[in-house]
């Protein structure tokens, strides 16, 4: 039996919800899906999320949200990670961090996926060890499901493919978030892991990745703060879908998706 999953790049404000309202339902018909996942980090004005924009994208068939680092912008976030076990933080904060790093998922068919979200440390935050992470927690997850998918929000292209390869065969896929940037590296490991650097971004891509590109260059021009506005032009919903063989948790097919959404 074979499980498609659906992964979306990192969804960026009220742009990024509206591509995923008008997109989502034809991809999951299209495709067959079985199980939706999205990272929200960014889904609340670009930066973190909150209680009403979670559901929200609930509402639109989204099965569970992965994040990253800006996933603690929003003040009531650590009450909304406490209850709402539908919405998952990097597994590598330290201990008695709020929420949970790794959830085991089922499709409505009564399959059961896992999903482990890891954050970065190059050029990011001195987190605990993702890779020493993956360890502790695999074990565990595989003894309930040989479906495995990893949101790695990292910035560094080389941390991300260190992944890939230090945990083919241990797990389905291993997928990058957080540069908001597509890349055209899908493939298949060895091992029977999918891999891709970076998911990409659903959001206004008439923008420096998701934000308003005039007030980015400004930034960067005069090394000053600005607050930074979301476009609603020019929407794309940039995604991965995940095909698995249920019997032996391997991949069998990643295919990138990048859908214009005017």
């Amino acid at each position: 039996m074979l499980v498609r999953i659906l992964f979306i790049g990192d969804i960026v404000g009220k742009s990024g919800r509206s591509a995923v309202g008008r997109e989502l339902h034809r991809l999951v018909d299209s495709h067959n899906i079985d199980l939706v996942v999205a990272n929200g980090e960014n889904a609340a004005g670009g930066f973190g999320i909150t209680p009403d924009t979670a559901n929200e994208l609930f509402r639109q068939g989204i099965h569970l949200l992965t994040s990253g680092n800006h996933i603690w912008d929003k003040k009531e976030v650590g009450n909304l990670l406490e209850r709402d076990g539908r919405i998952i933080r990097p597994a590598n904060y330290p201990p008695g961090t709020a929420g949970q790093g790794a959830t085991i998922m089922e499709t409505a068919g009564g399959i059961k996926v896992g999903v482990l979200n890891l954050e970065g440390r190059v050029y990011m935050k001195n987190l605990d060890c993702p890779f020493r992470a993956a360890d502790a927690l695999l074990p565990e997850m595989r003894a309930q499901t040989p479906i495995i998918m990893v949101d790695f929000h990292a910035e560094a292209t080389s941390e991300k493919s260190a992944l890939g390869w230090y945990l083919d065969g241990r797990v389905s896929a291993v997928f990058g978030t957080h540069t908001h940037v597509q890349t055209a590296d899908e493939r298949i490991l060895p091992g029977g892991t999918a891999y891709l650097t970076d998911v990409g971004m659903t959001g206004s891509f008439d923008s420096v990745i998701g934000v308003d590109k005039e007030q980015a260059i400004k930034r960067f021009v005069t090394q000053q703060p600005a607050k930074f506005d979301i476009p609603k032009k020019n929407l794309h919903l940039n995604a991965v879908v995940l095909t698995v063989d249920a019997t032996n948790g391997k991949a069998t097919g990643v295919e990138r998706i990048n859908i214009p959404c005017q």
